[in-house]
């Protein structure tokens, strides 16, 4: 300014020397340049220049940033020349203001994330009998007909309880006639009749699963905190519970759940029974668990010398189809139970050798989610997402608390929201929220 007002020439490290700045009559830094002949609006080819480090900058891009609604970077410089405005480094000042902005965030903000956990010591504990360490859901319905009257037949729906070993990767599927806490104990117990005894169970918050933890005494744990560590050492059975509308923490038994739908399709798209009955409904689930038991866990190979294909069954049936089955007739009592047992034995040393050079190591790499992201704190203001709502219309709060995991990294928290002037918590994965407003 000084060197305009003495008509000196402007320094050649000065940022607006090739603007060919000028002075007006009114003593307005303009801009100036080749297009001083042309017959239109001075505000057009002589735009005032304002500093971008100057709070009136950064008033100026907010003004114009809410009247293009919102939008881009782009829409919002067009609105700040439109007005007659040059601002010295706009478009950086420009990106870093829409950056911050709370409605573009309620508008267009990314959901946050988190480096992916390590795997919990249930799903790479080896040597562990099938269905110590399970996972497990609920889904259907389908409708059965359960008996036939004189106006056709009486229909009723049945529904499916999914366990999943978290360790081989195993399913066992057990029909339920109600989607309630009891027929839900009911199926655990014939899990743990025909499987063995479970140690760890993890779900989703479903009101069954809930209230059967409540029903059998078993201790439900949806934090992580010292006690947790040591009833994990001292009580036979633990309930863990994912977050509310965490699927993805639960992909183990979703994964096995979209499976056993797609091989189900298949065979009612098949059946010549005609309708479909409870006894017809059980088979077909069996049949299903079979086929999912047999598929491999690691990709087949190729090397003819390696005849055994590392399959859930193999641990479960202790059979494999590579090697012959046939007893010999003429085999001693004594040698055929020694000679069973020691083939037993070879299976399952087989099984175990090969999950722990084959399969474990798919487990080892993060397939997203590789790299540490800022924590959420307790009093940052967050955007819950509702999939039963529009984004605008999702609520807004503040979060109270938060869930560190082992590695100290937040990866679920509880936030409070106003809802018809009452506070309610809510407790959700951090994989749900938006962050409008950090604590600092």
């Amino acid at each position: 300014m000084n060197c305009l007002h003495s008509s000196q020439p402007i320094h050649r490290s000065s940022k607006i020397i090739s603007l060919d700045p000028f002075l007006d009559q009114n003593g307005i830094l303009r801009v100036g340049g080749r297009l001083g002949k042309m017959d239109t609006d001075t505000c057009f080819i002589n735009p005032i220049i304002i500093p971008g480090n100057h709070d009136v900058a950064r008033l100026l891009i907010l003004m114009c940033h809410e009247e293009v609604a919102h939008q881009g970077r782009h829409f919002t410089e067009g609105r700040i020349r439109s007005h007659g405005y040059w601002i010295t480094g706009c478009k950086r000042l420009v990106a870093s203001i829409i950056h911050k902005c709370v409605s573009c965030k309620k508008l267009r903000g990314k959901l946050e994330v988190q480096k992916m956990a390590d795997l919990p010591i249930g799903r790479i504990t080896p040597g562990q009998p099938p269905f110590t360490y399970i996972g497990v859901d609920m889904f259907g319905p389908w409708e059965i007909m359960t008996r036939r009257t004189r106006g056709g037949a009486a229909n009723s729906k049945r529904w499916a309880a999914m366990f999943t070993c978290l360790v081989t990767r195993a399913v066992h599927i057990e029909v339920t006639e109600e989607m309630s806490a009891s027929s839900f104990i009911n199926a655990l117990r014939r899990l743990v009749a025909i499987r063995g005894r479970v140690r760890g169970i993890r779900s989703d918050r479903g009101s069954n699963f809930i209230g059967a933890a409540d029903l059998l005494g078993a201790d439900p744990v949806n934090v992580e905190s010292g006690c947790v560590s040591e009833f994990l050492r001292n009580s036979g059975i633990v309930w863990r519970f994912n977050p509310p509308h965490s699927s993805h923490m639960g992909g183990v038994w979703e994964r096995m759940i979209g499976v056993t739908r797609r091989i189900l399709d298949s065979m009612l798209l098949r059946n010549t029974v005609g309708r479909l009955t409870h006894e017809v409904l059980v088979t077909f689930f069996a049949e299903a668990s079979a086929i999912i038991n047999a598929r491999p866990l690691i990709p087949v190979s190729s090397d003819p010398s390696m005849p055994y294909i590392l399959t859930p069954s193999l641990l479960l049936t202790q059979k494999s189809d590579s090697v012959d089955d046939t007893i010999p007739l003429d085999e001693d009592p004594k040698n055929l139970l020694r000679s069973q047992w020691k083939r037993v034995q070879h299976l399952a040393n087989i099984f175990w050798k090969l999950w722990r050079t084959e399969y474990l190591p798919l487990l080892q790499p993060r397939k997203k989610w590789r790299q540490k992201q800022r924590n959420i704190f307790v009093h940052d203001v967050v955007l819950i997402k509702d999939k039963d709502a529009k984004r605008n219309e999702w609520p807004m709060g503040i979060v109270v608390k938060t869930f560190p995991s082992d590695d100290d990294l937040v990866r679920k928290v509880q936030v409070r929201v106003i809802r018809d002037e009452k506070p309610v918590l809510y407790t959700r994965p951090i994989t749900d929220l938006v962050l409008l407003v950090s604590h600092d």
